[in-house]
Protein backbone atom coordinates (compact mmCIF):
# COMPACT_ATOMS: atom_id res chain seq x y z
CA UNK A 1 0.00 0.00 0.00
CA UNK A 2 1.32 3.15 -0.96
CA UNK A 3 1.82 5.14 2.47
CA UNK A 4 0.50 9.17 2.88
CA UNK A 5 3.94 10.01 2.44
CA UNK A 6 4.84 7.44 -0.95
CA UNK A 7 1.42 9.18 -2.16
CA UNK A 8 2.76 12.67 -1.81
CA UNK A 9 5.99 11.81 -3.54
CA UNK A 10 3.97 10.57 -6.07
CA UNK A 11 1.87 13.53 -6.57
CA UNK A 12 4.96 15.79 -6.74
CA UNK A 13 6.61 14.15 -9.77
CA UNK A 14 3.44 14.40 -11.25
CA UNK A 15 2.06 18.01 -13.29
CA UNK A 16 -1.64 18.59 -13.82
CA UNK A 17 -3.33 19.27 -17.45
CA UNK A 18 -1.75 23.22 -17.02
CA UNK A 19 1.21 22.43 -16.07
CA UNK A 20 0.67 24.45 -12.75
CA UNK A 21 1.07 21.67 -9.91
CA UNK A 22 0.81 18.31 -9.45
CA UNK A 23 -2.02 15.94 -10.65
CA UNK A 24 -4.29 15.76 -7.79
CA UNK A 25 -7.23 14.86 -10.01
CA UNK A 26 -5.57 12.64 -12.14
CA UNK A 27 -3.61 10.70 -9.12
CA UNK A 28 -6.47 10.16 -6.91
CA UNK A 29 -9.24 9.46 -9.27
CA UNK A 30 -6.62 6.75 -10.96
CA UNK A 31 -6.87 5.53 -7.10
CA UNK A 32 -10.66 5.10 -6.86
CA UNK A 33 -10.45 3.18 -10.62
CA UNK A 34 -8.14 0.59 -9.24
CA UNK A 35 -10.53 0.41 -6.01
CA UNK A 36 -13.73 -0.45 -8.82
CA UNK A 37 -11.18 -2.72 -10.75
CA UNK A 38 -10.25 -4.85 -7.21
CA UNK A 39 -13.93 -5.59 -6.03
CA UNK A 40 -16.07 -4.96 -9.62
CA UNK A 41 -18.51 -2.95 -7.21
CA UNK A 42 -19.46 0.96 -8.24
CA UNK A 43 -17.35 3.26 -5.98
CA UNK A 44 -18.51 6.72 -4.92
CA UNK A 45 -16.42 9.10 -2.57
CA UNK A 46 -18.44 11.77 -0.66
CA UNK A 47 -15.13 13.38 1.27
CA UNK A 48 -14.82 16.60 2.89
CA UNK A 49 -12.22 18.51 4.15
CA UNK A 50 -13.48 18.86 7.94
CA UNK A 51 -9.56 17.63 9.15
CA UNK A 52 -7.94 20.40 7.48
CA UNK A 53 -6.59 23.36 9.67
CA UNK A 54 -7.26 25.89 7.57
CA UNK A 55 -10.62 28.13 8.13
CA UNK A 56 -13.59 26.73 6.46
CA UNK A 57 -17.31 28.04 7.23
CA UNK A 58 -18.78 24.70 8.75
CA UNK A 59 -21.65 25.07 6.79
CA UNK A 60 -19.51 23.99 3.43
CA UNK A 61 -18.56 20.87 5.20
CA UNK A 62 -21.94 19.57 6.74
CA UNK A 63 -23.71 17.07 4.60
CA UNK A 64 -26.77 19.07 3.38
CA UNK A 65 -29.51 19.04 0.79
CA UNK A 66 -26.85 20.83 -1.62
CA UNK A 67 -25.41 17.75 -1.92
CA UNK A 68 -28.12 15.29 -3.80
CA UNK A 69 -27.36 16.70 -6.96
CA UNK A 70 -23.55 16.01 -6.53
CA UNK A 71 -24.57 12.23 -5.97
CA UNK A 72 -27.06 12.01 -9.03
CA UNK A 73 -24.05 14.11 -11.01
CA UNK A 74 -21.71 11.30 -9.22
CA UNK A 75 -24.24 8.24 -9.88
CA UNK A 76 -25.32 8.91 -13.58
CA UNK A 77 -22.69 6.75 -15.28
CA UNK A 78 -22.83 3.90 -13.01
CA UNK A 79 -24.40 0.94 -14.48
CA UNK A 80 -23.33 -1.53 -11.55
CA UNK A 81 -25.95 -2.19 -9.33
CA UNK A 82 -23.67 -2.99 -5.99
CA UNK A 83 -22.22 0.52 -4.94
CA UNK A 84 -19.22 0.89 -2.03
CA UNK A 85 -19.47 4.28 -0.78
CA UNK A 86 -16.30 5.58 0.94
CA UNK A 87 -17.67 8.28 3.55
CA UNK A 88 -15.40 10.84 5.33
CA UNK A 89 -17.48 13.62 6.86
CA UNK A 90 -18.01 15.19 10.30
CA UNK A 91 -22.15 15.19 9.71
CA UNK A 92 -24.85 17.67 8.94
CA UNK A 93 -28.82 17.82 8.28
CA UNK A 94 -30.53 14.36 9.34
CA UNK A 95 -33.15 15.31 6.92
CA UNK A 96 -30.55 15.92 3.97
CA UNK A 97 -28.92 12.62 5.21
CA UNK A 98 -32.57 10.67 4.97
CA UNK A 99 -32.80 12.47 1.32
CA UNK A 100 -29.34 11.15 0.28
CA UNK A 101 -29.97 7.60 1.47
CA UNK A 102 -33.45 7.19 -0.39
CA UNK A 103 -31.96 8.27 -3.46
CA UNK A 104 -28.76 5.89 -3.09
CA UNK A 105 -31.30 2.83 -2.07
CA UNK A 106 -33.15 3.58 -5.03
CA UNK A 107 -30.52 3.87 -6.78
CA UNK A 108 -28.32 0.81 -6.02
CA UNK A 109 -29.52 -2.55 -4.79
CA UNK A 110 -26.72 -3.47 -2.18
CA UNK A 111 -24.93 -0.73 -0.44
CA UNK A 112 -21.74 -0.97 1.49
CA UNK A 113 -20.19 1.73 3.48
CA UNK A 114 -16.62 2.15 3.98
CA UNK A 115 -15.19 4.06 6.92
CA UNK A 116 -11.22 4.70 6.19
CA UNK A 117 -10.94 7.25 9.56
CA UNK A 118 -14.32 8.68 10.42
CA UNK A 119 -17.80 9.22 9.59
CA UNK A 120 -19.65 11.18 12.71
CA UNK A 121 -23.22 12.31 13.12
CA UNK A 122 -25.37 12.30 10.46
CA UNK A 123 -22.54 10.65 8.46
CA UNK A 124 -22.81 7.77 10.35
CA UNK A 125 -26.87 7.81 10.02
CA UNK A 126 -26.18 6.82 6.52
CA UNK A 127 -23.28 4.52 7.29
CA UNK A 128 -26.46 2.44 9.34
CA UNK A 129 -28.56 2.36 6.21
CA UNK A 130 -25.83 -0.15 4.24
CA UNK A 131 -25.74 -3.54 4.32
CA UNK A 132 -22.83 -3.34 6.19
CA UNK A 133 -20.32 -1.13 7.14
CA UNK A 134 -16.29 -1.22 6.18
CA UNK A 135 -13.82 0.25 9.35
CA UNK A 136 -10.58 -0.63 9.94
CA UNK A 137 -9.52 -0.03 13.83
CA UNK A 138 -8.32 3.41 13.51
CA UNK A 139 -12.26 3.87 12.00
CA UNK A 140 -14.66 5.46 14.06
CA UNK A 141 -18.56 6.21 13.66
CA UNK A 142 -20.15 8.65 16.26
CA UNK A 143 -23.39 9.28 18.35
CA UNK A 144 -26.33 10.83 16.41
CA UNK A 145 -28.27 12.81 18.74
CA UNK A 146 -29.48 15.97 17.26
CA UNK A 147 -27.49 19.45 18.09
CA UNK A 148 -29.08 22.80 18.35
CA UNK A 149 -27.79 26.09 17.32
CA UNK A 150 -28.79 28.29 20.51
CA UNK A 151 -28.64 32.43 19.92
CA UNK A 152 -27.05 33.70 23.74
CA UNK A 153 -26.04 37.45 23.88
CA UNK A 154 -22.19 35.94 23.36
CA UNK A 155 -23.16 34.62 20.22
CA UNK A 156 -24.17 31.54 18.47
CA UNK A 157 -24.21 28.20 20.60
CA UNK A 158 -24.65 24.89 19.84
CA UNK A 159 -25.65 22.18 22.20
CA UNK A 160 -27.12 19.08 22.15
CA UNK A 161 -30.93 18.32 22.21
CA UNK A 162 -30.58 16.27 24.93
CA UNK A 163 -28.60 18.63 27.05
CA UNK A 164 -30.86 21.33 26.60
CA UNK A 165 -33.56 19.12 27.34
CA UNK A 166 -31.56 18.13 30.49
CA UNK A 167 -30.44 21.57 31.64
CA UNK A 168 -34.19 22.83 31.67
CA UNK A 169 -35.19 19.98 34.02
CA UNK A 170 -32.25 21.10 36.16
CA UNK A 171 -33.13 24.70 35.90
CA UNK A 172 -37.03 23.78 37.04
CA UNK A 173 -35.81 21.69 39.96
CA UNK A 174 -33.52 24.75 41.49
CA UNK A 175 -36.06 27.05 40.76
CA UNK A 176 -38.89 25.10 42.35
CA UNK A 177 -36.25 24.51 45.66
CA UNK A 178 -35.37 27.85 45.80
CA UNK A 179 -36.89 30.70 43.89
CA UNK A 180 -34.14 33.10 44.53
CA UNK A 181 -32.29 30.57 41.64
CA UNK A 182 -34.89 32.20 39.30
CA UNK A 183 -32.14 35.39 39.00
CA UNK A 184 -29.31 33.06 38.13
CA UNK A 185 -31.26 31.01 35.62
CA UNK A 186 -33.08 33.96 33.61
CA UNK A 187 -30.21 35.12 30.89
CA UNK A 188 -30.13 30.85 30.16
CA UNK A 189 -33.77 30.56 29.79
CA UNK A 190 -34.04 33.66 28.02
CA UNK A 191 -32.26 32.38 25.10
CA UNK A 192 -34.56 29.72 24.91
CA UNK A 193 -37.08 30.26 21.71
CA UNK A 194 -40.83 29.37 21.57
CA UNK A 195 -40.74 25.68 20.79
CA UNK A 196 -37.38 24.89 21.64
CA UNK A 197 -37.57 21.82 24.40
CA UNK A 198 -40.73 20.60 21.43
CA UNK A 199 -38.37 20.33 18.67
CA UNK A 200 -35.61 19.24 20.90
CA UNK A 201 -37.62 16.34 21.92
CA UNK A 202 -39.11 15.28 18.26
CA UNK A 203 -35.62 15.61 16.65
CA UNK A 204 -34.18 12.91 18.99
CA UNK A 205 -36.92 10.69 18.38
CA UNK A 206 -36.42 11.42 14.47
CA UNK A 207 -33.30 10.67 14.80
CA UNK A 208 -33.81 7.25 16.05
CA UNK A 209 -36.54 6.56 13.90
CA UNK A 210 -35.23 7.31 10.81
CA UNK A 211 -32.27 4.72 11.97
CA UNK A 212 -34.43 2.39 13.48
CA UNK A 213 -36.41 1.91 10.07
CA UNK A 214 -33.29 1.39 7.81
CA UNK A 215 -31.41 -1.10 10.33
CA UNK A 216 -34.49 -2.95 10.17
CA UNK A 217 -35.41 -2.38 5.99
CA UNK A 218 -32.12 -3.65 4.99
CA UNK A 219 -28.66 -4.52 7.32
CA UNK A 220 -31.32 -6.62 9.98
CA UNK A 221 -33.66 -7.99 6.85
CA UNK A 222 -33.04 -10.86 7.38
CA UNK A 223 -32.82 -11.29 11.57
CA UNK A 224 -36.37 -12.80 13.04
CA UNK A 225 -35.79 -9.96 15.75
CA UNK A 226 -34.73 -7.65 13.21
CA UNK A 227 -37.32 -5.03 14.48
CA UNK A 228 -36.39 -5.03 18.05
CA UNK A 229 -33.00 -5.23 17.25
CA UNK A 230 -32.82 -2.32 14.87
CA UNK A 231 -34.75 -0.22 17.79
CA UNK A 232 -32.42 -0.89 20.25
CA UNK A 233 -28.97 -0.32 18.36
CA UNK A 234 -30.74 3.57 17.34
CA UNK A 235 -31.68 4.03 20.58
CA UNK A 236 -28.36 3.35 21.63
CA UNK A 237 -26.88 5.71 19.07
CA UNK A 238 -28.95 8.43 20.34
CA UNK A 239 -28.62 7.96 23.82
CA UNK A 240 -26.52 11.88 24.92
CA UNK A 241 -26.29 10.57 28.21
CA UNK A 242 -24.71 7.63 27.74
CA UNK A 243 -22.11 9.21 25.01
CA UNK A 244 -22.43 12.40 27.21
CA UNK A 245 -20.28 13.84 24.29
CA UNK A 246 -21.76 14.43 20.21
CA UNK A 247 -18.13 14.27 19.12
CA UNK A 248 -17.25 10.71 21.34
CA UNK A 249 -15.62 7.93 19.58
CA UNK A 250 -17.46 4.91 18.78
CA UNK A 251 -15.10 2.19 17.18
CA UNK A 252 -15.58 -0.70 15.44
CA UNK A 253 -15.36 -3.23 18.59
CA UNK A 254 -18.17 -0.95 20.12
CA UNK A 255 -20.29 -1.44 16.74
CA UNK A 256 -19.69 -5.31 16.73
CA UNK A 257 -21.00 -5.65 19.75
CA UNK A 258 -24.04 -4.34 18.91
CA UNK A 259 -24.53 -6.86 16.28
CA UNK A 260 -24.15 -3.97 13.29
CA UNK A 261 -22.70 -6.13 10.45
CA UNK A 262 -18.88 -4.69 10.14
CA UNK A 263 -16.28 -6.22 7.85
CA UNK A 264 -13.01 -5.23 9.12
CA UNK A 265 -10.95 -3.63 6.78
CA UNK A 266 -7.71 -5.09 7.96
CA UNK A 267 -9.12 -9.22 6.91
CA UNK A 268 -8.41 -8.13 3.05
CA UNK A 269 -5.12 -6.51 2.53
CA UNK A 270 -5.75 -5.61 -1.08
CA UNK A 271 -8.93 -3.83 0.06
CA UNK A 272 -7.21 -1.75 2.85
CA UNK A 273 -4.27 -0.74 0.42
CA UNK A 274 -6.90 0.20 -2.19
CA UNK A 275 -9.62 2.15 -0.02
CA UNK A 276 -6.40 3.77 2.19
CA UNK A 277 -4.68 4.67 -1.16
CA UNK A 278 -8.05 6.56 -2.09
CA UNK A 279 -8.37 8.32 1.08
CA UNK A 280 -4.82 9.60 1.36
CA UNK A 281 -5.07 10.77 -2.40
CA UNK A 282 -8.32 12.71 -1.37
CA UNK A 283 -6.63 14.42 1.83
CA UNK A 284 -3.80 15.49 -0.23
CA UNK A 285 -6.40 16.94 -2.47
CA UNK A 286 -7.95 18.73 0.57
CA UNK A 287 -4.67 19.83 1.96
CA UNK A 288 -2.86 21.66 -1.15
CA UNK A 289 -6.08 23.05 -3.11
CA UNK A 290 -9.23 24.74 -2.47
CA UNK A 291 -11.19 21.63 -2.37
CA UNK A 292 -13.78 21.48 0.79
CA UNK A 293 -15.77 18.43 -0.32
CA UNK A 294 -15.69 16.26 -2.87
CA UNK A 295 -18.36 13.47 -4.60
CA UNK A 296 -17.17 11.59 -7.58
CA UNK A 297 -17.45 7.86 -8.97
CA UNK A 298 -15.04 5.32 -10.13
CA UNK A 299 -15.32 6.52 -13.78
CA UNK A 300 -13.61 9.81 -13.33
CA UNK A 301 -17.41 11.90 -13.06
CA UNK A 302 -16.58 14.78 -9.92
CA UNK A 303 -18.79 17.06 -7.85
CA UNK A 304 -16.57 19.17 -5.83
CA UNK A 305 -17.12 22.49 -3.58
CA UNK A 306 -14.17 24.37 -4.02
CA UNK A 307 -13.22 28.13 -1.67
CA UNK A 308 -13.25 30.71 -3.68
CA UNK A 309 -11.12 32.98 -4.27
CA UNK A 310 -10.96 36.83 -3.58
CA UNK A 311 -8.93 39.18 -5.80
CA UNK A 312 -8.07 41.44 -3.08
CA UNK A 313 -6.11 44.94 -4.68
CA UNK A 314 -3.37 46.40 -3.78
CA UNK A 315 -3.62 49.59 -1.53
CA UNK A 316 -1.01 51.10 -3.82
CA UNK A 317 -2.13 50.13 -6.88
CA UNK A 318 -2.12 52.35 -10.26
CA UNK A 319 -5.25 54.19 -10.96
CA UNK A 320 -6.66 53.02 -14.17
CA UNK A 321 -6.47 56.08 -15.78
CA UNK A 322 -4.01 58.11 -14.06
CA UNK A 323 -3.53 61.97 -14.59
CA UNK A 324 -1.00 63.29 -17.19
CA UNK A 325 2.97 62.93 -15.82
CA UNK A 326 3.29 66.77 -14.35
CA UNK A 327 -0.20 67.53 -14.06
CA UNK A 328 -1.90 68.24 -10.77
CA UNK A 329 -4.06 65.77 -9.82
CA UNK A 330 -8.02 67.22 -10.06
CA UNK A 331 -10.79 67.21 -7.32
CA UNK A 332 -14.19 66.04 -8.02
CA UNK A 333 -15.84 69.61 -8.77
CA UNK A 334 -13.52 70.27 -11.19
CA UNK A 335 -13.42 66.41 -12.95
CA UNK A 336 -17.50 67.10 -12.76
CA UNK A 337 -16.44 70.81 -14.85
CA UNK A 338 -14.37 68.98 -17.50
CA UNK A 339 -17.04 66.05 -17.84
CA UNK A 340 -19.70 69.11 -18.79
CA UNK A 341 -17.71 71.35 -20.84
CA UNK A 342 -16.97 68.12 -22.99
Amino acid sequence: MPTWGEILKELNETKNLAGTGPDFDGVRKRYVRALHELTGRAVIVYATAFLESRPIQPIDLQISLADVPGFMEAASNITERKLDLILHSPGGSAEAAESIVKYLRQRFDNLRVVVPVAAMSAATMVALAGDEIVMGQHSQLGPIDPQFIIQTPEGSRSSPAKAIINQFELAKRQCSENTANLTAWMPILRSYSPGLLTQCEESRQLASTMVSSWLSTYMFADDTDGVSKAETVANWFADYDYFHSHARRVGREQVEEKGIKVIPLEEDNALQDAVLSVHHATMHTFARTGAMKIIENHNGRTWARVEKQIFIPTINAPSPNPAPSGAPALNRAERRRQQRAH
